[in-house]
């Protein structure tokens, strides 16, 4: 007769048991797991995502300083916005951020700016974007004219909100198509106007971006992106070609002449960091892209319009300081046209300044100068550090 081994009697008798609970444990892990995932994004999605205190050296809360975002009626539309200042004393700067539809406050987690050291800063999220996005605005507003008359209005809220006479205003790209409309129509409510990466003829710059990166390309034997160019130029009408406005972003960012210079990909660059975030929630993550996707659709025709204005021929003097910062490689808003078209604007008080470091985003690619600029120029109402033009 043959002797079975305790341990083998053991195995024998403890392995089924153990193949038994393993498979209970797959199929409530598989059941749990997706439930577990659904309910933290869940919580993500509605629990809300507070901007910290500054705090002092003890790390109590800094006394008269601010960290909050806020939802503000601003012509009928809930519209968000970020408001950081370290000492509410300090003068209001509002920024009137890019696009259409792409809020930058959430960079300044990779990027930060140092202006909440001088500034009681205002990072506002405009109709349709980021905070301020909801599907059911009214598509009549989707307007630029309307959103000039936003820039208008949410100064107003500021002005009274924080008891100024005036405040400064800083303006992005798109938000420089805006921003200095407003700046034009309404003066009395500014210190100083500052465009940064300032639109001019963006018709003409989509064409002078396409000549400079196929130069650049073929200069690296990027063969591939060259072809790929020299088969979707922009052209000269409106809308620009469908092939051509598929291929902006890569091959702006692929150059070094898009957001920052040292970008070489949206995905990486803007796609994956806004998802770190940790001042929005799951949700208004979701809405930064569900707004940008519906800021720019053509049934609104921001993008449109903003191809088809000269501000040249628009806007062609302002009644307060205007301070013009420019990357030297930004083509996104070209560099020669932002130079031509401020030579050409009449200002009591005009700057220009180069920023031999950086593409389309000075203030997050050379922090330091841009806020040195700030700091000893505009506040001081002089153009000291400016270009010699």
């Amino acid at each position: 007769m043959k002797t079975v081994s305790p341990v083998k009697s053991t195995l024998t008798t403890f392995l089924p048991f153990v193949q038994k609970t393993g498979r209970i444990m797959l199929i409530t892990i598989s059941i749990l797991l997706p439930a577990i995932i659904i309910l933290t994004c869940v919580l993500m999605a509605i629990v809300p995502a507070k901007p910290e205190p500054f705090r002092d050296e003890n790390g109590n809360p800094m006394a008269g300083s601010l960290s909050e975002k806020i939802l503000v009626d601003i012509n009928g539309v809930k519209q968000g916005m970020f408001i950081k200042s370290k000492n509410l004393r300090n003068p209001v700067l509002l920024f009137v951020h890019g696009g259409p539809g792409m809020p930058e406050y959430w960079l300044t987690q990779r990027y930060p700016t140092g202006l909440e050291d001088h500034f009681t800063v205002v990072w506002w999220e405009q109709r349709g974007a980021g905070l301020s996005y909801q599907p059911g605005i009214p598509s009549e507003t989707m307007t630029a004219e309307q959103f000039v008359a936003d820039t208008l209005e949410v100064t107003r809220y500021l002005l009274k909100r924080f008891g100024k006479e005036k405040i400064y205003l800083l303006s992005h790209s798109w938000g420089s198509y805006i921003g200095i409309q407003a700046a034009a129509q309404a003066p009395e409510f500014y210190f100083a106007y500052i465009g940064m990466g300032q639109i001019s003829n963006q018709l003409q710059s989509e064409l002078l971006a396409y000549e400079y990166a196929l130069e650049q390309y073929r200069a690296t034997g990027d063969l591939c992106m060259v072809r790929k160019l020299e088969a979707a130029p922009p052209g000269m009408t409106v809308p620009l070609p469908a092939d051509y406005e598929a291929l902006r972003d890569e091959y702006m960012h692929g150059s070094g002449i898009g957001t920052t210079h040292a970008m070489r990909s949206v995905v990486t660059g803007i796609f994956l960091p806004s998802w770190q975030f940790r001042e929005y929630t799951l949700l208004e993550k979701v809405n930064l892209w569900r707004g940008k996707v519906y800021s720019r659709s053509r049934d609104f025709g921001l993008w449109e319009s903003l191809l088809t204005t000269d501000l040249t021929q628009q806007v062609t003097e302002l009644d307060i300081p205007i301070y013009f910062f420019h990357g030297q490689y930004d083509y996104t808003c070209a560099y020669p046209l932002a130079g031509a078209y401020f030579d050409q604007l009449q200002a009591p008080l005009k700057g220009f300044y180069t920023f031999e470091n950086s593409a389309h985003s000075p203030l997050f690619e050379e922090p330091e100068k841009a806020l040195n600029i700030l700091v000893e120029d505009v506040l001081n109402a002089t153009n000291a550090l400016a270009d010699r033009r």
